[in-house]
């Protein structure tokens, strides 16, 4: 016995002696190559993407927001299956699915199958009790970024959404995707054999390689309070005209800052799929919608008019009703005559036909010439996706007619934004600004990464030409087609129009679709706000701009200057006109109709307007015949037709 017990403990002396020579070797001569060898069995590479940065308003609210939140991942090699409809039923309650679409996840096979992405956190509870309940191994929990917008559907047209891959995909979200998202962090950590990270390599790994959140936070120029109060007023604007679409932005004329940009349709960028199938209410309409501005592009014809000095207040017009420029009717919206008037009136009253003549008057170069000096026919660079040029047209390729009807507004296309901004340019002493809708860029950690400031783009009106404008425009609201905008105890300016609108599909306009607009700013003794309110085929039954775009705007008006605390004017605009002058009396010399022979357009419409007719204009250049011969005894109201050429 004790013989056996020796050679027992000798033989596990021998082995013992062989482990520890195999466990040397593994270790001195072949442990380098057997640990790159496991290590490259079990490392793999993951990226951390650090949460998406916030957007908050000028004020710090916040308007888009990050949280961590779990993905439901399935692993269908591990789904037992007798446990396959068992499971396919519970996710399908707890996730609002339909149990057939979980089990054809599990049909599908392979190792991972995402069920749903970025779960809300009642549904995350649910799945690890059914996770603990039932021992379901192919569930897993995996970490993602979920977005959020506090404030649903407030300024959905500007913040945009994000889809399932954290990509923007409108808005600002997609305008400053990267810096909202930063970059993502790769690092190299160990797993086991059920695919879970060894806890030692995680901060092995997040020591060497992550090197903390780098997205960035976005501020904007928005007051959530301005802009909540402007949606409810384009709230009550669809419920009272029911049109296709309305949009409305107010800007500070002397920064250049966008304080409200709204739109509707919308739709609630949490649940950004919810909309119709067009995608219409995801569309931003202040910067990639064109349109045809009417008769608010007429404050830029007579700030144009009033520079180049073709025209002043007290010019005498007369108005026909009507005037056929190469071929093309140009009619008043009221259809009728204004008569013998001055220009003060003719701005006031928004008269056609003398607008018609003026941007005659002016040329198709010079009038395109200021057009772009406003900013028109090109981007204003904000910063938002989807920016829309606007059209205006080549000056060498326009005629008597295309001069015409782009002078009171028709035959071009702009954006609400770029309209909007011109009208600023005039409320800021002819100085026209870029607009933006970012404050400031910071980093994750406060520090600043970049600010956006006042930036000047130039001066389209000399200061005198400015203020003479401003007071023009001031008489519209007071007592003109505006008035609807106006708001006890406060001066404001501004101007209204209306535009057919035109047929995408043919040729011409559609009969009875209109856009009704209006655009003013106020106080008028110190401008702090510009606001554009534009309607879009309302089908209640008004459509000109001053019956139901000027409202809208008195409503915003008078909000937003009580939040303001903007005292009400001390001046009223009846103390500052009420030795306005009456509009000058047609001429009666007894000489009959005067010879136009020779006479510029400009100088041939003028003298027939001091004697209280109306011009029908021919061709370009110099007048060459008229249809009443000189001489021969006129009445008032009656049309001459002059021919020029050059």
């Amino acid at each position: 016995m004790q013989t056996r017990l020796s050679y027992l403990l000798f033989g596990a002396w021998c082995l013992m002696l062989v482990l520890i020579v195999r466990v040397a070797w593994l270790q001195l001569v072949d442990g380098s190559e057997l640990k790159q060898r496991a290590i490259v069995i079990a490392e793999e590479n993951r990226s951390r993407q650090s949460p998406r940065g916030k957007i908050t308003d000028r004020n710090g609210r916040e308007l888009a927001i990050s949280r961590m939140a779990k993905s439901l991942v399935l692993n269908p090699s591990k789904v037992e299956a007798e446990d396959r409809d068992d499971i396919a039923a519970s996710l399908a309650d707890i996730l609002k699915l339909k149990p057939e679409e979980i089990q054809e996840d599990i049909d599908t096979g392979g190792v991972f199958v995402y069920v749903k992405r970025r779960l809300e956190i009642d549904e995350e509870q649910a799945i690890k009790e059914l996770k603990e309940a039932h021992g379901y191994e192919c569930l897993e929990l995996h970490d993602e970024v979920k977005r959020y917008y506090p404030n649903d559907s407030l300024a959905a047209n500007v913040l945009g959404f994000i889809g399932t891959d954290d990509v923007g995909l409108a808005g600002m979200e997609q305008f400053a995707d990267d810096l909202l998202k930063g970059e993502a962090q790769e690092a190299d950590i160990l797993i086991d054999m059920r695919g879970r990270p060894i806890f030692d390599s995680i901060f092995s790994a997040a020591q060497k390689r992550y090197r903390g959140d780098n997205s960035k936070n976005i501020t904007l120029t928005l007051d959530a309070t301005m802009q909540f109060i402007v949606e409810q007023a384009l709230d009550k604007a669809v419920a009272d005209n029911k049109p296709k679409a309305v949009t409305a932005v107010v800007m500070d004329p002397k920064t250049g800052e966008v304080l409200a940009m709204a739109s509707r349709p919308t739709y609630n960028p949490n649940k950004y799929w919810d909309v119709d199938a067009n995608g219409e209410a995801w569309r931003n309409r202040a910067v990639v919608s064109i349109y045809e501005p009417g008769s608010t592009f007429k404050a830029i014809v007579a700030g144009a008019a009033l520079q180049e000095g073709v025209v002043s207040p007290n010019m005498t017009f007369y108005d026909p009703g009507h005037v056929d420029v190469s071929e093309k009717r140009i009619q008043n919206w009221n259809g009728g005559s204004f008569g013998n008037v001055t220009f003060i009136d003719v701005v006031k009253n928004s008269i056609n036909t003398c607008f018609a003549q003026v941007g005659l008057w002016l040329g198709g170069e010079k009038l395109t010439e200021y057009a772009q000096k406003f900013g028109f026919g090109r981007l204003t660079g904000i910063e938002l996706p989807g920016e829309q040029e606007g059209i205006l047209f080549n000056p060498k390729d326009m005629v008597n007619s295309d001069v015409a009807t782009m002078s009171i507004g028709q035959s071009i296309a702009v954006t609400p934004l770029q309209l909007v901004t011109a009208m600023s340019a005039i409320a800021n002493d002819g100085v026209l600004l870029k607009p933006h809708i970012i404050k400031e860029i910071t980093n994750a950690d406060g520090t600043e990464y970049k600010s956006f400031g006042r930036e000047e783009v130039g001066r389209v009106l000399e200061s005198a030409t400015d203020k003479t404008l401003v007071g023009l425009l001031e008489q519209v609201v007071a007592t003109g087609g505006g008035a609807k905008a106006g708001v006890k105890g406060y001066r404001i300016a501004g101007k209204t129009g209306t535009a057919q609108k035109i047929n995408e599909h043919t040729s011409g306009y559609m009969e009875g679709r209109y856009i009704a607009s209006f655009c003013g700013f106020a106080p008028v003794e110190d401008p702090r706000i510009v606001v554009l309110v534009v309607i879009d085929d309302p089908s209640a039954g008004a459509f000109y701009g001053g019956q139901i775009a000027a409202p809208v705007a008195r409503d915003i008006f008078a909000q937003l200057l009580r939040f303001m605390h903007i005292s009400p004017s001390s001046d009223t605009f009846e103390d500052m006109n009420k030795d306005k002058p009456e509009a000058p009396k047609p001429v009666d010399d007894g000489k009959g109709m005067p010879d136009l022979q020779g006479m510029s357009i400009k100088e041939a419409s003028q003298t027939l307007a001091q004697r209280g007719l109306g011009i029908d204009i021919q061709g370009n250049g110099l007048a060459k015949s008229q249809s009443i011969a000189p001489g021969t005894a006129i009445q008032q109201g009656q049309t001459v037709t002059v021919t020029f050429s050059p």
